[in-house]
């Protein structure tokens, strides 16, 4: 992938999160491509930005600072101030339309030597590769997606996105506000500053969950080499060429996804992954049905659930069905498993999981235990209302069979008759009661306390009136 170029080093990159395309080892192994830059430049970027500044700038006070497989990053003199410019590497363009008209040629080569269920992962494969890459050569797209994230957090004091300067700006080259600060994973980002590690890794999840759920547009690249720590400790965000919106659709059924595992609600999980297009419409939902359950037995018996450890198990079993990763989906699976792989590294033992679910909850996103509960009782109720309204009806014909004779009912005798315990009714309701304060615990409130005041009256009813007998 190196040899090949550019474009082949981000189908690379895109297949290390395809896990409906290669297996675990391959995407492992394509991961380390993240950080790797090929050594032919291709050219003299300070052509471009000769081409496209002309004499806004002074050439002679260009600085590179980072470079990367498809542009490089200088800093220089702008009027009073220094700012940064993301320059794309001269002449990439037509090489890489040329890699993705092979790449498009190869696909259907692929086709042919794959099953059934392969085939409906790679059938759009050619499309998703070229989405993305076009999309990061696109520096115009880069920086309206960063100018709305700025706007977005703007009175947001813990995150700090650079301004983009858009009359500078254009196809080709990126101008934006020179920032600075220490890399997240440095020994020393976190010294003379007023937040720790764990701090900071449960902002790094809040804020992209608040990019992708809330907002509907996200940086979708959150390396260490992307996120930085101010001197006033706030969290930087770098390079946006990898990123998205989600139409509002999107972002309802991924959290519909994560109430139905929250839920373990196999029916309505099968219907957001397809919703989410990551399973055909018509596939077999009594088989996938049956291999979710396994999903989510085999995650319960873990003392530990991570987000990779999810997405492994849930894309390891669905193999056997014709699956894909739409680039929506994989990008929001990218984000889940670079970010919480960043803030293990800060505390390794952060929760991922419980700050996403705390989060949810606390933006009314998703239900809490004991509304999840109220709601599910509710639809059982709804959906019982249909056979209680036709007791009636039913009732009625079976006292008319009766008066003519043509019912009859038979009874065994049973031994003991008369026997029974008619006090037992005080135990259960204690019993059930016990339970239900169970349940309660999970809310806020203590509402858990009268129930089993009420729980202890019933059986203390149960065992006097025992006594008596």
């Amino acid at each position: 992938m190196l040899e090949l170029g550019p474009a082949f080093i981000k189908v690379g990159q895109v297949l290390s999160t395809r896990p409906d395309i290669v297996p675990p080892t391959y995407a492992d192994v394509f991961g380390t491509l993240q950080d790797e830059v090929p050594e032919d430049a291709g050219g003299d970027p300070k052509q471009v930005v000769d081409e496209e500044l002309g004499d806004e700038l002074d050439r002679s006070t260009l600085e590179p600072i980072a470079g990367g497989s498809l542009a490089y990053v200088y800093t220089a003199d702008y009027r009073d101030e220094r700012i940064a410019l993301k320059v794309r590497r001269p002449g990439l363009k037509p090489v890489i339309d040329r890699d993705l008209r092979v790449i498009r040629g190869l696909v259907p080569l692929v086709r042919l030597f794959a099953s059934e269920r392969q085939q409906y992962s790679i059938e759009n494969a050619a499309d998703d590769f070229e989405d993305i890459i076009l999309n990061e050569l696109d520096f115009d797209r880069e920086g309206a997606i960063m100018a709305d994230i700025r706007e977005n957090f703007v009175d947001d004091d813990r995150v700090v996105i650079p301004d983009v300067y858009e009359h500078l700006s254009s196809e080709r080259v990126l101008a934006m506000e020179y920032l600075t600060g220490r890399k997240i994973t440095d020994d020393d980002a976190f010294d003379d500053v007023d937040v720790t590690p764990h701090e900071m890794a449960t902002r790094i999840i809040e804020v992209y969950l608040e990019m992708g759920l809330v907002d509907g547009v996200f940086h979708a690249d959150p390396h260490p080499g992307n996120l930085a720590v101010t001197d006033d400790g706030c969290l930087l965000l770098f390079d946006f060429g990898m990123s998205e919106r989600l139409p509002a659709t999107v972002q309802e059924d991924i959290i519909g996804l994560y109430r139905a595992l929250v839920r373990r609600d196999v029916d309505d999980l099968v219907d957001a992954l397809i919703a989410l297009d990551v399973l055909e419409s018509h596939v077999n939902r009594a088989e996938v049905g049956r291999v979710l359950e396994l999903v989510i037995e085999n995650l319960e018996g873990r003392s530990e659930i991570t987000w990779r450890m999810i997405i492994t198990e849930l894309t390891t079993m669905l193999r056997d069905f014709p699956f894909r990763i739409p680039p929506d989906v994989m990008l929001l699976i990218r984000v889940g498993t670079v970010g919480e792989g960043v803030c293990r590294q800060l505390d390794p033992e952060f929760d991922f999981l419980a700050v996403v679910r705390s989060f949810l909850v606390e933006r009314g996103l998703i239900e809490s235990e004991f509304d999840a509960i109220i709601e599910e009782t509710w639809t059982d109720i709804r959906r019982s209302l249909p056979a209680l309204a036709r007791v009636p009806s039913r009732f009625d014909r079976t006292l008319y069979r009766l008066e003519r004779g043509e019912l009859v009912v038979r009874t065994e005798p049973v031994d003991g008759h008369g026997m029974g315990d008619h006090d037992l009714g005080y135990a259960v309701l204690a019993g059930a009661l016990v339970v239900a304060a169970a349940i309660l615990t999970f809310h806020e409130r203590p509402y858990e306390l009268p129930v089993l005041a009420v729980a202890a009256g019933f059986l203390l009813v149960y065992l006097v009136r025992r006594r008596m007998s």
